[in-house]
């Protein structure tokens, strides 16, 4: 195969290809473009045996799918993409106390993990009185939406 004037290989040309989808994923980190890369190995490799064209390319997106489609879940479970829970929304599911009553359609104070937040009922017309112990269901802005625990 000749580029820009140059005569490459089959197999050079797979290699550059498993470089740019590895660099796609390092720049993307979307834990996609990683198995096309595997792939392009994959159909190097086979180039480098003398495989004709077409199985090269029939290698390359039967190894891929096979690379998404089993190992992905697992890499995805292991290394917890898209999984953490930062800030406020840690907070979601925790308990807490309220120190300051709860009115319909006012808000009171809970804390939470240490620290004192403003509160409302889920349900706006709940009274949680003092003492409480409640659960954070969302969060609307710097407010807490808690219901009482059961």
């Amino acid at each position: 195969m000749t580029i820009f004037g140059i005569t490459l290989s089959a197999a050079v040309v797979w290699l550059i290809a498993a470089a740019v989808f590895a660099i796609i994923e390092a720049a993307t980190l979307g834990l996609t473009t990683i198995w096309f890369a595997g792939g392009a190995v994959a159909a190097a490799i086979s180039a480098m045996a003398g495989a004709p064209i077409w199985l090269q390319g029939l290698l390359f997106l039967v190894v891929s799918i096979l690379l998404l489609y089993f190992t992905r879940p697992v890499v995805k479970k292991k290394l917890k993409v898209g999984k953490e829970k930062t800030n406020v929304n840690a907070l979601i599911g925790k308990e807490g106390l309220v120190l300051e009553t709860i009115r319909p359609f006012s808000a009171g104070q809970v804390k939470l993990d240490g620290l004192e937040w403003s509160a409302a009922a889920a349900d706006p017309h709940m009274t949680i009185e003092s003492g409480t112990a409640v659960k954070v269901e969302h969060i609307e802005g710097v407010k807490l939406i808690v219901t009482p625990c059961a």
